[in-house]
């Protein structure tokens, strides 16, 4: 370790283990490290790096007294609070697939296993430092948003033979800021270059990228789903192929995408997050209320835990008991009543009565408890909306909307976008969701549970017109859902439908969600009728 590195580093070791901090501090001191700072809770770093910079950070990958360093580093990492100037490396006994698979995602600065000698620390921290310490102005004008003036550092750093050790980096640096520049075409041309010497993974990954910005979808397809199969890009690829999919409009496949990477990932909260997003888009109740549960699940007791995931797990069993049978939605009640328990054990303290209030508002609703659902939500204040979450918001919409009061539930709905465009809150796939949920619920006045009861009920009267109509907005909102799909089939071919070419999509998607979704024994007599006769006409 040069001596002078050493002196002048400032660092920053974040442990709870009473030894590993020992042996890490006597290691740091034999190197000629004298600028040491020690804590051993997250909330503690963050305090830290908030108030002063760090030159180097390393950090116990499993915290137990809180959620381990995983949370730490992404919280800092995606909200700006690390430094590309600063190093971070990761430490930890465990060397599971599924560690190393978080370290592959997150990409610090090294990890190293525990336990590790004097000698293998030195040698760590002084390429890693040495790295940082010459590329020192490259990342100053990254971070101070200089990009231009980047682009030229990072060229005079690559014209210097001295530097050939860090041409690599330097290159994979001098593809991002041109990005950074807007300079996609100039970008692509770099990459193919890189790429024409040697197949490097982030060369590939950053052509992905100019490719998307170029609307060249269809080269940026046929590459990224290449390095879909590859354990190094796997991630990287599965959410690129995912935003690709959401520029293309076709959220399903964009969320078979992201629930790909959430396999392969668990720990990733804001994965988690975009699922629940993209189910909501797509009608996909299951997966948005199973998404919200790995939310709580994985965020538990991290500096991420907050109340409103609780409640947000309630909300998504309430959204998935509105399709589902008697049997099903009596479930889903107790299990949105157990995490309303949940979250007031979890936080005693937290203010949220009205929000419960909306959730309860719901549960009655769904308990046939229509009259007492409407009483609870006329108690809400109306003079609030500024203090209020926008989920708090989205949920009280649907409150409104399920007990017939569809006015309020579109002007809840319009300040939602109004907050959204003007504040910059929500993310491009949220907006879409609430854009469709005013459109749907503007042109749909009954509410799901509603839609389906008064399908059948006009289908068992002969009102097959009727029971068409209704069956279609029921599949609207509930493409997902079997029976719903079963019942429009039957109702197509019974008014002679199916040979109509204007209703040969809707088919379509009908027999996707039949055959992908379970049946019992009757509906399965009912659907090969239906199939032979769709097949004759075919």
């Amino acid at each position: 370790m040069n001596p002078l590195i050493a002196k002048e580093t400032k660092v920053l070791i974040v442990d709870d283990q009473v030894l590993a901090k020992g042996y890490m501090k006597y290691s740091l001191e034999e190197l000629g490290f004298s600028d040491i700072t020690y804590v051993d809770k997250v909330h503690l770093a963050l305090n830290k790096i908030r108030h002063q910079r760090y030159d180097l950070i390393v950090c116990s990958y499993n915290l137990k007294h809180e959620q381990d360093g995983y949370y730490f580093y992404d919280e800092i990492n995606r909200n700006g609070e690390l430094p590309l100037s600063t190093a971070f490396v990761f430490i930890s006994a465990d060397t599971t697939a599924d560690l190393v698979q978080s370290i592959v995602e997150l990409q610090p600065d090294d990890f190293l296993a525990k336990p590790f000698t004097v000698k293998e620390l030195d040698r760590r921290l002084s390429r890693i430092l040495g790295r940082k310490r010459a590329l020192q102005s490259v990342y100053w004008c990254i971070e101070k948003k200089h990009y231009p003036k980047a682009l030229s550092e990072v060229e005079l750093f690559l014209s210097e033979p001295k530097n050939s050790e860090f041409f690599p980096l330097a290159l994979k640096i001098k593809g991002e800021v041109l990005q950074l520049c807007g300079h996609y075409t100039q970008a692509r041309v770099f990459y193919k270059a890189i790429l024409n010497v040697q197949t490097f993974t982030w060369a590939q990954l950053g052509l992905v990228k100019t490719y998307l910005h170029l609307n060249e979808d269809e080269a940026a397809e046929k590459l990224v789903l290449r390095l879909a199969f590859k354990p190094e890009s796997q991630l990287a690829a599965y959410d690129l192929l995912m935003s690709l999919q959401i520029k293309q409009g076709d959220f399903d496949t964009a969320l078979e995408c992201v629930l790909m990477a959430s396999e392969i990932s668990p720990r990733n909260i804001r994965r988690h997050k975009t699922v629940v997003d993209l189910s909501r888009i797509t009608h996909d109740y299951h997966t948005q209320f199973e998404a919200a549960k790995k939310v709580v699940k994985f965020a538990k007791n991290s500096i991420h835990d907050m109340p409103e995931h609780y409640l947000n797990v309630a909300r998504a069993g309430i959204d998935y008991a509105m399709t589902a049978d008697e049997e099903q939605t009596n479930a889903l009640i107790k299990q949105a009543n157990e995490y309303i328990r949940q979250f007031r054990q979890a936080f005693p303290k937290a203010d949220m009565q009205d929000q419960v209030n909306v959730i309860n508002a719901r549960l009655m609703y769904l308990s046939d408890e229509k009259d007492n659902a409407k009483a609870l939500l006329e108690q809400l204040g109306n003079d609030n909306w500024e203090s209020e979450s926008i989920e708090a918001l989205l949920d009280k919409a649907k409150a409104f909307h399920e007990i017939g009061i569809h006015e309020r539930s579109q002007e809840i709905l319009s300040e939602i976008m109004r907050r959204c465009e003007e504040n910059e809150q929500g993310n491009e796939i949220f907006l879409h969701y609430v854009e469709q949920e005013q459109k749907e619920k503007r042109q749909i006045k009954q509410s799901s549970k509603e839609l389906n009861n008064a399908a059948v009920q006009h289908f068992q009267q002969g009102d097959v017109d009727n029971a068409l109509h209704t069956f279609t907005d029921a599949f609207t909102l509930m493409p997902k859902t079997p029976s719903i799909a079963l019942n429009l089939l039957q109702v197509i071919t019974i008014k002679r439908l199916h040979t109509d070419d204007a209703y040969q999509k809707t088919i379509q998607r009908c027999v996707k969600t039949v055959e992908n979704g379970p049946l019992n024994d009757e509906q399965e007599n009912r659907y090969v009728k239906i199939r032979e006769l769709l097949d004759d006409i075919a």
